[in-house]
């Protein structure tokens, strides 16, 4: 997946969870952000790993979303592999 793809599949998580209030307010909460700064950052790909992060914390939330936009269960993890920070880690 490139970086563009990624950034895209992020903005459609990011608005997936603008429209559910419940889940929106999770994110919020979580993040400390407000929506102003979530509309201001929605560009930034540091912004949109972090809402993929967040995404990726629920495997619920992940096949919700990921059925709402018909795409496999794994674009989440592999746009978020793709985008600043998401790089595999190597411990040795």
């Amino acid at each position: 997946m490139t970086r563009e793809m990624a950034e895209t599949l992020a903005v459609r998580a990011l608005a997936w969870l603008a429209e559910s209030d419940d889940l929106f307010g999770v994110f919020l909460g979580s993040t400390g952000i407000s929506a102003g700064e979530v509309r201001a950052r929605a560009a930034d790909p540091e912004f949109l790993a972090s809402v993929l992060d967040f995404l990726a914390m629920d495997d619920a939330w992940v096949t919700a979303f990921c059925d709402a936009a018909g795409l496999p269960y794994d674009s989440v993890m592999q746009a978020r592999a793709a985008l600043p920070g998401g790089q595999e880690v190597h411990w040795t």
